[in-house]
């Protein structure tokens, strides 16, 4: 075989085991993924258990980008401190040195059957878990086809003199080996199959066991790339950062002592067969030794070597819309749904500007409203693009995350409404009756404050419903309507009971008097109808929540149909 048709089938077989790599860690995460992500903010009380929850989602997803990806969310979120974290990559890497373990064991013969297990459950079955697990399944088996693939491939390199005499030659110059592991598995994107392509080389004895530790050197240090350059804020920056940072340590303290630690493990690990995935493990776990313990101090420089920025003077800017994350969408639907609150923050502004413009007619207030007018639709565009960001790698028709995310589509366009209701009707008309000098006598404004208070409260409410899906915070939401109903019809009784002793006091004194009163009483009725469309919108929060309920409610004959029947 010719070294062009080596290099073609091996970049093929590359090819699909990184695809079968991203179907098993997509299928989890689509599957498992709230789980793991729970399970993950449960165990972040202390770094072992931080550094062991690492290792096991890690070990379930083959992927650490996606692991760091989650403890990235929380960090960024002040709910994770940035020293729990980097115990959870610590134990992440530790979990990809276990999955390239599992994986290089002679185990092709189970693929045939993981891939058709992974079809049937995944073209027949209806339930969305049971069908990414299939997905998960066919991944797998693709993996191990293409390990199969690759070291019957690998095998043809004795015939092709060019490149065997290139890969030797790495072992004349370790750090170009190290260089170039590194070039590759960046480009890859995955540690796991570049060791464990490393391992079938090392393994068809195409390269010496020098060449071998420093090409697995490489890789990992190639490995903690993508997600350094895939960050997009300074937040998201620190983690990949001190990841990569342990890693160059490591492999600083290794390149100088690499002949001994090649004769080391030849005297421990007899043969070249799993040297690559072998040293891959203990390198791993002595990065997770020498740094488990210090990880504080880690995180102390990081914190040094990139400070929290200051905060953006533009409130539409968002903050929290991490580019990196959309491969994995349960940490982009949590950000985009922080992003949300954001928008819930300036709504909530604009009303209370709202109000105090009505007070005191004073038109700064009606400038401030304007400008958070403009933040919000700045946020809610963003979210919007964000989210379909998201439905590119997981469609949001989905149950699960998908649900999720029209969840949060609808959280914004609600939030949207909102902030136009209050620039462009409530602001305009207001503004518009203070230049005529007609202002809200006393009673009207404790009327309108009363209202304001109510939206305070089921705007709080609104909030809990989108966090927590919690169906009595979703009816108690919808039952608020009702109070917002009966102050609207006292307002209305207060406009018409105004109109009438206009009407009695005009009788001797012409039609001036009774039309100032209709002018008057009609900006009361119009800021409380703004209201009400304002409460409306909130309160359409809960109807995901109220509709996933009547779903799962029984009805009455299917009760009746699943009552054992009584023996007569």
């Amino acid at each position: 075989m010719s070294g062009t048709s080596v290099l073609i089938n091996l970049s093929g077989y590359v090819g699909l085991l990184l695809w079968g790599t991203h179907m098993v860690s997509t299928g989890v995460q689509r599957g498992f993924g709230t789980t793991l992500r729970r399970a993950l903010e449960r165990n972040l009380g202390d770094r072992w258990r931080a550094f062991f929850t690492g290792l096991g989602i890690t070990t379930l997803l083959q992927s650490s980008t996606a692991a760091g990806l989650m403890a990235t969310s929380f960090t960024a979120a002040g709910v994770l401190a940035l020293a729990p974290a980097l115990a959870v990559m610590l134990g992440a890497n530790v979990g990809t040195a276990l999955v390239a373990q599992a994986l290089s064991f002679d185990v092709a013969a189970i693929a045939p059957p993981l891939l058709l297990c992974g079809v049937l459950a995944f073209r027949w079955s209806s339930g969305s878990r049971l069908r990414n697990v299939g997905r998960a399944a066919i991944g797998l088996g693709l993996m191990l086809m293409a390990l199969a693939g690759l070291q019957h491939t690998l095998g043809s390199v004795e015939n092709t003199p060019l490149l065997r005499s290139f890969l030797q030659s790495l072992a004349n110059d370790p750090l170009l080996a190290v260089l170039l592991a590194a070039l590759l598995t960046w480009g890859c994107h995955s540690s796991v199959a570049m060791v464990l392509v490393i391992g079938s080389l090392s393994a068809s004895q195409v390269i010496g066991p020098t060449e071998t530790i420093a090409l697995v050197l490489g890789a990992n240090l190639g490995g903690a790339l993508p997600p350094l350059f895939h960050a997009s804020t300074t937040e998201a920056r620190r983690l990949p950062l001190g990841n990569l940072l342990v890693r160059l340590i490591g492999v600083l303290l290794a390149l100088p002592w690499l002949t001994p630690i090649t004769h080391l493990m030849q005297r421990l690990i007899p043969g070249d067969a799993r040297l690559a995935v072998d040293f891959h493990l203990l390198f791993n776990l002595a990065l997770a030794t020498l740094f488990l313990m210090n990880v504080k101090r880690t995180a102390s420089v990081l914190l040094r070597l990139l400070p929290d920025p200051p905060r953006p003077s533009d409130p539409g800017r968002p903050l929290y819309l991490e580019l990196a994350a959309v491969d994995s969408a349960t940490v982009a639907l949590a950000n985009a749904a922080r992003e949300t609150l954001r928008m819930s923050d300036l709504t909530a502004a604009m009303l209370q500007e709202a109000l105090e413009l009505l007070r005191s007619g004073d038109a700064a207030y009606a400038a401030r409203i304007a400008v958070n007018d403009k933040a919000t639709r700045q946020l809610g565009g963003a979210i919007r693009n964000y989210l379909v960001a998201i439905g590119g790698e997981q469609t949001l028709d989905d149950w699960g995350e998908g649900a999720k995310g029209q969840e949060i589509l609808s959280a914004v366009i609600n939030f949207e409404h909102v902030a136009d209701i209050v620039a462009n009707s409530l602001t305009d008309f207001a503004v518009k009756q203070i230049k005529r000098g007609q202002l809200l006598a006393p009673d009207e404004i404790a009327i309108v404050s009363g209202m304001y208070t109510e939206l305070v409260e089921s705007h709080g409410l609104a909030l809990a419903v989108f966090l927590r899906g919690d169906l009595a915070d979703a009816q108690r939401l919808q039952a608020r309507k009702r109070q917002f109903l009966q102050m609207e019809a006292d307002a209305t009784a207060l406009s018409v009971k105004r109109l009438r002793e206009a009407a009695a006091a005009g009788r001797g004194e012409g039609l001036d008097s009774v039309n100032l009163a209709v002018e008057e009483s009609g900006l009361l009725l119009r800021v409380v109808r703004d209201l009400r469309r304002v409460h409306s919108h909130l309160a359409s929060l809960a109807y995901p929540v109220l509709r996933r309920s009547n779903r799962r409610r029984p009805r009455a004959k299917d009760l009746l149909r699943s009552e054992p029947e009584r023996p007569e």
